[in-house]
C-alpha cells in the first residue's frame, strides 16, 4: 500500500510540475497576479510530494519489501540499515528519484526565500525551474519507474553493489546532486532573466548565493567520491580521469566561473553576456554527465545504466534545454549590453583571466572525456584517454590559475596598480621560492612536479593569508579580523584550500614510494623509512561476506607505529570480490597496504605504498567548501538581503 502510495505521489507531483511550469509564465506576460502567484504553492506542493514519494521507496529498502523490483535487484536482508538506505540511490531508478527531490526542493527554496524577487522574474524562475521537472518526471515515469512489482516475489534480494557498500558512497551521491541539480536554478534564472530583457546588478546578487550553493555541495561531492576511490578501490590514486568523474568535475570548473563572473555583474554590471552563458553552461554539462552515466556510451566503474533508450531520452532533455537556452540567449544578445568599463589591471580583468582558464580547462576535460567517443563513431578506431593527457594538457591551466589568484584578489576594482600589489605579496612570494627551492635541493634528480607544486601552494596559502592581512591597514589592530566580512574569510579559506589540494597534489604525484612482493608470514621487509611484517592472514565473517584479512605490523626506527588489517572480501550474494586497504593515515604521509591472492609456494602477494601529503588533497577540499560556506553565511550575498536593497528600485520591464 505504501508502495501504490509513492507511486501515486509521484505521478502527482508531474501534474503540479505541469501546472507550475505553464501558469505562471502565462500570467507573468498577462501581468495576472493571481496566475503568478501560482507558482509559490506549487512549488511547495511539488516538493512534498516526491518527498513522500522518496520516503514509500526508503520504506520498501529499510523493511526490504522484495515485492518491488527495485529492491530485489539493489538489496538483501542481511545488509547492513546504512546500506539499505543508501541502496535507494545506489541504482538507477532510484538516483533519479533522488534527481528530482532535490530539483523539486531548489525550486521549493527558490519560492520561501525569493520573497523580495520581482513577482515577473519570480514566476518566471519558478516557471522555468518547473519545466526542467517535467522532463525528469516523465523520464522517471515512462522509463525508470522505481515502484514495479513482482508478480512472484522472491525468498530475498540480489543484494547492492558491493563497491556501493562504503561510508563514501553512502554519502556521496547526495552531496554530488545536490551540487549537479542545485545548478538548475541558477539555469532557471538565466533563462528567466532571458525571457523578462533584464540582466543586472541585482540579478548578480540573486544568482550568486545559488551558484555558491551548488558549488560546495559539489566540492563535497566530488572530495567524498576521490577519498572513495582512494581507500577503497585498492590502486592507491585519488583521481583516475574517469569518464563519470570528469562529468562532476566539468560542472565544478563552469561552477567556480560563473561564481566569480556574478561578482562582475554584481560590482560592476560587465560580463553579463558571459555570465548568462555560464550560467546555461554550467547546467548543461549537469545535464552532460547525467547522460554519460546512464546511457552507456562510455564504459566507468561508476556508470549506473546502459540502457540507450534512456539515454537518447536524457539526450532530448539536453539538446530541448541547452539548445533552447543558447536559442534564446542569441535571440536576446541585444539586451546584455555591458555599462562598466575597467582597466586591463583591475580586478575585473583577473576574473575575466580566471573565467578563461577555468573555461578552456573545462573544454579540455571535455575534449579528452568524449574524444574516445567521436574516434569511434567517426573513424572507426577504440581509442583510450588516460591521466597522461590530461595531466600534460589540464595542468598548465591550473598552474596559470594559481599564480594569479592572489594577485587578482587583492588588486582594486575598476583600475589598479600592479606594483603596488605585488609589494605586498613580496613575503608570500619569497617564502614560496625558498620552500620551493629547499624540494628541489633535496630531491636532485627527480621531476619538477614537487617543487613547482610547492611553490603554487604555498604562494596561494601565503597570499591568502596577505590577503587577510592587508585589510587592517598598517595599524596591525588584530581585532579588525574579526570584523571582516564573512564573505572575505571564505575568500581567503576557499583559495587557501586550493593552495592546500594542490600541495597535497604534488607531493603524492612526485615522491610516491611503492613496493609490490610475495610477503611471506614474519618475515619484515622495507618500504622507504618503515619496516613492515605480515603477521598472519585469518578468514573472517561480516555482516553478509566473507575476508581473507591480514595483519600487518608497521614499524619505523624500531618503534611499533600502527597494526594494519588489510582485506580481500568476497560478497556471495553479489558474486563479487571486493579490496579494502588498510591505511596508517598521518598529518605527512599515508602509509598504505593492499592484501592480494594467496601464493601457491606460500606467502600473499601485497601492495605498499608511502603517499606523502596525501590527506591535504581533502583537507585542501574541506577547507574549499569551508570557505563557500563563510561567504554564504554573508548578509550580502543571500538573495533576501541583495533583493532588499534593489526592491524599491525594481519597475516591471516592458516587453
Amino acid at each position: 500500500m505504501i508502495t501504490e502510495f509513492g507511486h501515486f505521489a509521484l505521478i502527482l507531483a508531474f501534474v503540479v510540475a505541469c501546472v507550475q511550469a505553464v501558469v505562471p509564465m502565462i500570467g507573468a506576460h498577462k501581468r495576472w497576479p493571481g496566475w503568478m502567484a501560482v507558482a509559490e504553492p506549487a512549488a511547495t506542493a511539488q516538493f512534498l510530494l516526491v518527498a513522500l514519494s522518496f520516503g514509500a521507496l526508503m520504506h520498501a529498502f529499510i523493511t526490504s519489501d522484495f515485492s518491488l523490483r527495485l529492491v530485489v535487484m539493489n538489496s538483501h536482508s542481511a545488509k547492513p540499515l546504512l546500506y539499505k538506505i543508501s541502496g535507494v540511490w545506489g541504482n538507477h531508478e532510484g538516483s533519479m528519484l533522488l534527481w528530482v527531490l532535490i530539483l523539486s526542493l531548489f525550486g521549493a527554496m527558490a519560492a520561501w526565500f525569493g520573497g523580495n524577487l520581482p513577482p515577473t522574474l519570480r514566476a518566471r524562475v519558478l516557471s522555468v525551474q518547473a519545466a526542467v521537472g517535467v522532463a525528469f518526471f516523465a523520464f522517471i515515469l515512462f522509463t525508470s519507474n522505481p515502484f514495479l512489482r513482482l508478480a512472484v516475489p522472491p525468498f530475498d534480494g540480489q543484494d547492492l553493489n558491493p563497491l556501493l557498500q562504503d561510508p563514501g558512497l553512502a554519502f556521496h551521491p547526495p552531496f554530488l546532486y545536490l551540487g549537479y541539480v542545485g545548478l538548475s536554478i541558477c539555469f532557471s534564472f538565466a533563462v528567466a532573466a532571458l525571457i523578462e530583457g533584464r540582466v543586472d546588478a541585482a540579478w548578480g546578487r540573486w544568482v550568486r548565493p545559488w551558484t555558491l550553493l551548488s558549488w560546495v555541495f559539489l566540492t563535497i561531492g566530488i572530495a567524498l567520491g576521490s577519498w572513495w576511490a582512494y581507500y577503497e578501490l585498492g590502486w592507491g590514486g585519488f583521481w583516475f580521469w574517469d569518464p563519470v568523474e570528469n562529468a562532476s568535475f566539468m560542472p565544478w570548473l563552469l561552477a567556480a566561473a560563473l561564481l566569480h563572473s556574478a561578482i562582475v555583474v554584481e560590482k560592476r554590471e560587465a560580463l553579463k553576456s558571459w555570465t548568462i552563458l555560464l550560467a546555461i553552461l554550467a547546467f548543461g554539462f549537469s545535464l552532460i554527465g547525467t547522460f554519460i552515466v546512464r546511457s552507456g556510451v562510455l564504459t566507468s566503474v561508476h556508470a549506473f545504466a546502459t540502457d540507450p533508450q534512456r539515454g537518447v531520452f536524457i539526450l532530448g532533455i539536453l539538446v530541448f534545454f541547452t539548445g533552447g537556452a543558447l536559442t534564446l540567449y542569441a535571440a536576446r544578445a541585444g539586451v546584455m549590453q555591458a555599462k562598466g568599463v575597467f582597466g586591463i589591471v583591475s580586478r575585473e580583468s583577473a576574473l575575466v583571466v580566471n573565467n578563461i582558464l577555468l573555461a578552456v580547462a573545462c573544454f579540455v576535460v571535455f575534449t579528452g572525456t568524449l574524444w574516445p567517443l567521436v574516434a569511434e563513431m567517426l573513424f572507426g578506431r577504440k581509442l583510450s584517454v588516460g591521466a597522461p593527457f590530461f595531466n600534460m594538457a589540464f595542468t598548465p591551466f591550473m598552474v596559470l590559475l594559481g599564480l594569479i589568484l592572489p594577485i587578482g584578489g587583492m588588486i582594486s576594482w575598476k583600475r589598479g596598480k600592479l606594483g603596488r600589489v605585488m609589494r605586498q605579496l613580496v613575503p608570500a612570494l619569497v617564502l614560496a621560492v625558498a620552500l620551493a627551492g629547499l624540494v628541489w635541493a633535496m630531491q636532485t634528480g627527480r621531476s619538477l612536479m614537487g617543487p613547482i607544486g610547492v611553490f603554487l601552494g604555498t604562494w596561494l596559502v601565503a597570499g591568502s593569508i596577505t590577503d587577510l592581512l592587508s585589510r587592517i591597514g598598517q595599524s596591525r589592530d588584530w581585532r579588525r579580523l574579526a570584523r571582516l566580512p564573512r564573505a572575505d574569510w571564505g575568500k581567503a579559506v576557499a583559495h587557501a584550500g586550493l593552495g592546500v589540494t594542490m600541495l597535497g597534489i604534488a607531493g603524492l604525484m612526485a615522491w610516491e614510494e611503492e613496493d609490490i612482493r610475495v610477503a611471506q608470514v614474519k618475515q619484515p621487509f622495507t618500504v622507504g623509512a618503515f619496516e613492515l611484517e605480515l603477521l598472519g592472514v585469518e578468514r573472517v565473517q561480516g555482516p553478509n561476506y566473507f575476508s581473507d584479512m591480514g595483519e600487518v605490523s608497521l614499524r619505523r626506527d624500531g618503534a611499533e607505529v600502527a597494526h594494519l588489517y588489510p582485506e580481500k572480501r568476497s560478497y556471495p550474494v553479489a558474486g563479487m570480490p571486493t579490496t579494502e586497504a588498510a591505511i596508517d593515515n598521518g598529518f605527512l604521509r599515508d602509509v598504505y597496504v593492499v592484501l592480494g591472492d594467496a601464493q601457491a609456494g606460500g606467502g600473499w602477494t601485497m601492495r605498499v605504498y608511502v603517499k606523502p601529503l596525501a590527506n591535504w588533497i581533502w583537507g585542501g577540499a574541506i577547507l574549499m567548501a569551508i570557505g563557500g560556506a563563510l561567504s554564504l553565511s554573508d548578509r550580502r550575498f543571500r538573495v533576501a538581503a541583495g533583493a532588499r536593497k534593489a526592491a524599491p528600485a525594481q519597475g516591471v520591464p516592458a516587453e
